[in-house]
Order: structure tokens, then sequence, then C-alpha cells
């Protein structure tokens, strides 16, 4: 993200601001919440400190409330899953020295250590409820926060049946900019967060990948992936491989629960065609495993030695144990690397094109979400074993959500006059741009790009998006006006006659309905930076399309001026969509903005899909009828 710590700040405003998370709770404790040199809550914050039994809230964690209509026995806002305490931490947790029994040391920090913390405690255990999740959304906006972080979601038939967008839709119209992941799905059009009033941020890499080693008895070296704080003690060990099994072979070579015999497995590392036969192992007494995992982009926290690799390797394994007579295999401690790869969007991070609304482009934006340091809660494991630790390392767009609730916060504390809108504008508009190439979804998989704090709080130009914009792409979207007023109790009525690719969105995207195309698009920006300026544009260019945007030349005589102008764009699309952009430039700032086709029937051709088991990590809760996680 380029965030140092002695990046500039302006502290005494950072100190009033209030993040809301809507999460599992918290760990109250966690070093990363302490109040030391901290203000007290600012006079407007009209919150409470009501956790429960032996639950204390400080100048740091300023209000605390809990949510149990259909769990009456689960009396506190303390975290019971390490989840709500980790995403707290990533967005406003207090610098810290951490790691994971000595893994990915540093200083775990969030986006804005000094804002204050309320949380809001919906989901208990494995249980999610829409009605404690509404009933937060009420309460974290009468209590006054700035902004809400929710790294929660499901899967919805439409928008009405989805009580984060009808939550987030309330927070909105008060000014409060809501942050959701966008799921753990991976795929085209699995995206969960989709209404257009909230922030959807994907998942990406960083310049640190953590690898587990797996070295062979004929001198071999293989790098896998996981978290593994087990020692082996540089010993190399037999392999176990479907052996003396109580099951099929096939299906034990899969680790499948009851299979192995625990003789069988005694004092060996236990070769699994499964990633989930890790914990098999581990239950029945094996001593390590390298199991097979069909994407190997991230490592995630395991209960024993263990590591998990590709195809390629892991048959290069398959073949060494099977041309052996007495294979054998040592499984190293885990370690950071530098990845040069970075970022790059994580095989589980949910796809567009948005299933609800397709002329709306999500997610919007992506921020770091693989192996992520935070706080977590000693009560629970971070893996099916006995170890407590306050420190854990999670994967998820519920890791990559609070950055960019952190640096929402931080555009924030040096714009107070700025709408929400107008912030996440800045945020989409100087995003780091992504490398199509390496990701054939491109924008579907990252949005405008990666996040860049520092750019976003100057962005020189910002677009701006009203409620009342929303209720018009509502109306245009088969909402009548009774239903608006039964779902978000507005007065307002459907009188709107602009198309939603017309909405004055930070992106721009269309689907068309076939691979040929002409469309336009008309938006409107605000001058943010400097009085008297000049901005020019720039297109990208293609053999496949042609860009063109009128008036090329946007002059601005006073802060706060707006300007229109159009899009249109042409051409034919070649593969899944047309991936484009267009960049205002006043020679100091440059404001992007992607723009998008698509059409039915090349989004509706095979991919690959990324979706995969994510290990112990991924929690599923029972949302209304629907299965929601977090993510």
């Amino acid at each position: 993200m380029g965030f140092p710590m002695n990046i500039p700040r302006n502290i005494p405003v950072e100190s009033d601001t209030i993040i809301g998370v809507i999460d599992s709770g918290i760990w109250p404790e966690s070093d990363s919440f302490n109040d030391q040199g901290l203000s007290p809550p600012p006079l407007r914050w009209k919150g409470a400190c009501e956790g429960g039994e032996n639950f204390t809230c400080n100048n740091k964690l300023i209000g605390a409330r809990y949510y149990n209509l259909f769990t009456p026995n689960k009396n506190t806002s303390r975290d019971d899953t390490g989840h709500g305490s980790h995403t707290a931490s990533t967005a406003a947790g207090r610098p810290v020295d951490a790691n994971f029994y000595g893994i990915a040391g540093g200083i775990a920090r969030g986006g804005v250590p000094s804002a204050k913390i309320a949380v809001y405690k919906a989901c208990h255990g494995t249980d999610c409820y829409g009605v404690d999740l509404l009933h937060a959304f009420d309460d974290a906006i009468a209590d006054g926060v700035d902004l809400i972080s929710i790294s929660v979601g499901g899967k919805y038939p439409n928008l009405e049946s989805d009580p984060i967008a009808i939550g987030g839709f309330h927070a909105s119209e008060r000014g409060i900019l809501v942050v959701q992941a966008a799921g753990n799905d991976g795929g085209k059009a699995t995206i969960g967060s989709v209404a257009p009033w909230i922030f959807s941020v994907a998942a990406s890499s960083t310049d640190r990948a953590i690898i587990t080693k797996v070295t062979l008895g004929d001198g071999k070296t293989y790098i896998g992936k996981s978290v593994n704080s087990f020692s082996l003690h540089g010993t190399s060990l037999p392999i176990s491989y479907g052996d003396e099994t109580r099951c099929h072979k096939d299906v034990a070579r899969s680790c499948a629960k009851g299979c192995l015999e625990p003789s069988a497995v005694k004092d060996k590392i236990v070769m699994c065609n499964n990633y989930a036969g890790i914990d098999e192992v581990s239950r029945v007494g094996g001593l390590g495993v390298i199991a097979y995992v069909s994407s190997s982009d991230v490592s995630y926290v395991v209960p024993t030695a263990a590591s998990s690799l590709n195809g390629d390797d892991f048959n290069s394994i398959q073949s060494y144990y099977n041309s052996t007579r007495s294979p054998i295999a040592g499984i190293l401690a885990s370690e950071a690397i530098n990845n040069t790869d970075a970022p790059h969007v994580a095989s589980f991070s949910s796809r567009g094109p948005n299933p609800f609304i397709p002329d709306i482009l999500k997610p919007d934006i992506t921020a770091p979400g693989i192996e992520i340091l935070a706080a977590y809660s000693p009560s629970v494991s971070p893996t099916n074993d006995k170890r407590s630790v306050p420190y854990s390392i999670l994967s998820g767009t519920s890791m990559s959500c609070p950055h960019v609730t952190g640096a929402a916060a931080y555009v924030k504390s040096f714009h107070l006059d700025w709408s929400s809108s107008a912030i996440k504008s800045a945020l989409m508009t100087t995003a780091s741009r992504m490398d199509a190439s390496k990701d054939q979804l491109a924008e579907f998989s990252y949005g405008a790009g990666h996040v860049d704090p520092r750019k976003a709080i100057d962005p020189g130009l910002v677009y701006e998006t009203s409620t009342e914009d929303y209720i018009n792409l509502l109306c245009n979207s088969g909402y009548n006006t009774a239903k608006l007023r039964q779902l978000f109790t507005i007065n307002s009525s459907c009188n709107g006659v602009n198309a939603p690719k017309d909405m004055n969105y930070p992106s721009m995207t269309v689907r068309v309905s076939g691979t040929s195309f002409s469309e336009n698009f008309t938006r409107k920006v605000t001058n943010v930076g400097v009085q008297n300026s000049r901005y020019e544009v720039k297109t990208s260019t293609s053999s496949d399309y042609r860009i063109v945007v009128n008036p090329t030349i946007l002059t601005f005589r006073a802060l706060g001026e707006t300007q229109s102008f159009e899009v249109s764009i042409s051409g034919k699309i070649n593969g899944y969509l047309v991936s484009a952009y267009i960049e205002w430039t006043d020679g100091v700032h440059t404001v992007r903005s992607p723009v998008v086709v698509y059409s039915n029937n090349s989004i509706n051709e095979p991919i690959f899909s990324w979706a995969h088991s994510i290990g112990s990590n991924k929690i599923f809760y029972l949302f209304l009828a629907f299965l929601v996680n977090y993510i």
C-alpha cells in the first residue's frame, strides 16, 4: 500500500474519527486496543459501552454493543472467533511488535492508529442473523460513527433480501461510508457486495509471502504454502500415503475423516490429495502433512507441520513416493520471503460482474488480504488445536476490507467536509493500476485498482454521488416507489430518467447484448484540487476499441466547481471484456476511471474457477434463510 509509519497525519482529527466495526466482537485487553496517550471520545459520541460482564472500554475502544435475538445466552461483545479483533485492529489498531510464533514478525498496526473504535457484535460463534445486523447498523448510525467496516456477507436473490445493502443505504443517507468485503467465492459473478452505495473490496497479495519448504530423501526441495509454526528439528520422516487404511485407498489418500489408521501414520509424514485432510492427520496423530491444493497463492495457519503444493509439485512428490522403496521427507518451519509478483488478486477473492446491477462495476477496489497478521482472540485456537495466541495470520476479503476502511478514515481526517462518495471516489481514482494481462477478468477482479491512501488525500477531482442518484438507479433497475419506501423508509419517488450506466460513479461499465458495441457514458467531476486548474484527458488505446471524450479539456476557476463530460466507446469484444480507462490530468493530479464493456455471451463462457477450500479460516454463518460467512 505504500503506507509507512511516518506518513503525514492529521492527528487531532484522526483521534476524533470513529470507526464502527460490525463483526464478531473484540478482545478488549489486546495491546492493539490500548489507549495510552489518546484523548477521550469526541463530545458528539452518543454510544455506550454495553459489552457485558468483565468488559471494559477505554479511550481507544469507546463503545461496544451485542445483539442476540436468536442467541439469548450470548450476552457479551467479547470476540469468540478472533475474526472481529483481527478486522478492528487492521482498521485502527495501535502499533504493536507482533508475530505468529516467530513468523511474519514486525510492527502490526491499523491504518489510523489514533482513531476510535466502536464494536457491534452481530455474529456469535457460527450464527449471524439479518435482524441483528440491521440492529447493529441502526445503533452505529445513531451512536455517531464516521465509517462502518463490515467483513460479513452472503448470497441473496435480490437487493431487498440483503440486510447489509439495506443497512448500508441508511448509513449512506447520513454521510457514513460503509466498507464491505467482496466475498471469498472466487470465479466470475460470485461477488456478494453489489450495492453502489457500499465500498466493495477485493483481496490481493502484499510484497511479503509466507512459504513452507518440503525436502525429500533424493535431495530435492519444493516450496509449498502454509503458516507452519511446528518444527521437526530438521529430521526426515517416512511418508505414508493411503497405507493400512480403514477405507478404499483412493478415499484414504484424500485423508478423509475416519479413514486413517493411527498406527499407520504415527511418527510419519502423510500425503493427502485434499487440503482438508490436514486436520484429520493432526487429529489421528501424524507428525506432518504434504497436501495437494488447487490454488497455491495463499498460506493458512495449520494445526501440525504441513505444507500444501500445487499439481505439478505434488505430482513430483507422488512420483518420488511411488519410485522409492523407503521414501522420506522433511517439512521446515515457515519463512517470509519477498513477493515480487505483488499485488495480485487472490484466487479466493470474489469477482464480478455485478449480478443485480450489471452496469455498476464491482468490486470497487482491491487491498491487501493475503496472510495478514493482526490481533486475535486468545479464547479460541487459530486452528483445531489447543494453542492460544494474541495475534494470528488470516487471509480473506475480510482482511482487505478493514485496510480500505483505515484508508478511508485517513482521507477523511484531511477532509472533514467531504461526502462519503467523495472519499470513495478519491480512493478509486488514485488507485494503482493493475496488470490486466495477469488476470483475464481484469476489473471484475480488482475494480479500479490497488488502494493507495497517500495519493487519495489529494485526488484533484472527485465524482460525487448523491442519495437521489442511488434512488434513480434503483428506479431504473425495476424498483417502484412503493418498494423503495418499504425497504429504505424514504419519501422519494421514482422520477429518475438516467440509465444505471450514467449514474455518477467513479467507474464506467456497461453490459451489451453482442460482441460489437457503441456506448456512451455521461459524468461530472468536482474540483477539490487547485482553484484555477486545467485538466486534459488521456485514454487507453487498443485495436479492439476507440474511445472519444468530449470535451477533451476541463477548466476550473474555483474549488467545488463541477464540470460535465461524455465518454463514447465503440468496438468489438475479443475475450471476456473490454478493459479500458480514461485519465484526467493537470500535470500534478491523475484522475483515472476504468471503462468496462462486456456481454452476456462472453461472460457466460467457461473460465477457470478460482473457488477452493481455505481451511480453518473460513467460518460459515446462517443468515436468515441464506448462507452467510465471515469473508
